[in-house]
């Protein structure tokens, strides 16, 4: 008999919002919360009737005394944040106060600067450990799985991990000239920051897109991918035995790349406030405003998503190189549950990872990176729930 709050009510959330009702043995009840309550009310709508009950309310997730509020009166055993990047502090705060287990599926980040950084979160360690409560962080696919798969190649395949690429590629196409597949907002600040990838215990900076690798995915074929900084960089360099170098690349087409270049050149991808018509505006919001909702893209969208990490180390003295995979269909996900792979390839690892929490498997005090516990739980979950996991002990490496 577990309760879970899950704070959004977006596309990730609605997969979540699925999951968790087919997973109806762990999640018994769970409460919908975001700033629209409508959203919330029609993601209900569309999954009440079956063994979880579901809940709503209305929540602004900046504000501490309103989640403090709802948590207090809901009683969850867990809150899964879905919501933005920015309100992870003022959620894990509202956790803190109420001693409540916390998930989120990526790692906090300031309004007014583009930083991806685990620093503000790590800072709740001591606190969530004195409170006896389990953080668990950047519980997507990558962050998420990514970690997870790591953990998973250490405990199996490996002495040492020397070297991690991690290939993230998005064959779909949902026919606009110009669409992000998650939060404008976040994608484009994501995309145009400067790239950086680890190696020998730093961190090496490079210009945005400045390194471009090309690559054959099963199941996708040959995509263009770009080197970009990624959060779990930051954690792997940490907690993997061994590593040398980390990387992260994702695809991106011709088109993306030529509308995001021209939408930079004037202006339009600024976080900086300008003043329009007597008002402050921030550029990236208001393209935001005017760009496709991902939330939209699922019944359009064709293709598929092939996200996995290539690995270079040692067993027993000899080298090793091991690449795990999943391959996922936009139009499958969309069949299941209304939303395109990016969406799902986020949320049912949130859905897991809340479970593994309640079901004593990931329940420590204390806030946790994904790879920190044991992977293989988890790794079980994912085939189960629609992410399938493949494996290939002689990969092509990028170069």
């Amino acid at each position: 008999m577990s309760r879970a709050l899950i704070i959004g009510a977006g596309g990730v959330a609605s997969v979540v919002v699925h999951k968790c009702c087919q997973n109806s043995d762990v999640f018994t009840e769970i409460c919908i919360a975001s700033r629209t309550k409508s959203k919330s009310d029609a993601l209900k709508e569309k999954l009440d009737g079956g063994k979880t009950k579901i809940t709503t309310a209305q929540v602004d997730a900046d504000n501490v005394p309103e989640l403090v509020a709802l948590i207090k009166e809901y009683k969850p055993d867990i809150v899964i944040n879905v919501a933005l990047p920015y309100q992870d502090l003022t959620i894990m705060d509202a956790c803190l106060e109420t001693k409540t287990d916390y998930l989120d599926t990526a790692n906090y980040e300031p309004l007014d600067t583009a930083k991806f950084e685990y620093k503000w979160q790590w800072e709740y360690r001591d606190r969530f450990e004195k409170a006896g409560i389990t953080a668990v962080l950047g519980c997507g696919f990558d962050p998420g799985v990514t970690g997870v798969f790591s953990a998973y190649a250490m405990k199996h395949y490996f002495d040492e991990i020397h070297e991690i690429d991690i290939l993230d590629c998005n064959g779909g196409d949902h026919g606009y000239p110009f669409a992000t597949n998650f939060n404008p907002e976040i994608n484009i600040r994501e995309v145009s920051a400067k790239g950086s990838y680890w190696e020998n215990g730093d961190f090496i900076e490079t210009e945005p897109m400045e390194i471009k690798k090309v690559y054959n995915f099963a199941e996708v074929g040959q995509k263009d991918m770009y080197l970009l900084h990624h959060e779990e960089l930051e954690s792997l360099a940490i907690n993997i035995k061994g590593i040398k170098r980390i990387r992260f690349f994702m695809t991106f087409g011709e088109s993306y790349l030529r509308h995001l270049k021209c939408l930079e050149n004037v202006g339009m991808t600024s976080i900086e406030p300008i003043e329009f018509e007597g008002k402050q505006i921030v550029p990236l919001q208001f393209l935001k405003a005017v760009l496709p909702d991902p939330a939209t893209l699922g019944p359009r969208t064709v293709g598929k998503t092939n996200i996995g990490c290539i690995y270079k180390g040692v067993k027993n003295g000899k080298e090793v190189t091991y690449y795990v995979y999943n391959v996922c269909d936009h139009q499958e996900c969309y069949k299941e549950v209304g939303s395109q792979a990016i969406s799902y390839t986020t949320g049912v690892p949130a859905m897991i990872g809340a479970a593994m929490v309640l079901t004593g498997k990931w329940k420590k005090p204390g806030v946790f990176n994904v790879e920190e516990f044991n992977p293989d739980p988890f790794m079980e979950e994912l085939t189960r729930f629609g992410l399938p996991w493949k494996e290939n002990f002689n990969p092509v490496l990028v170069d």
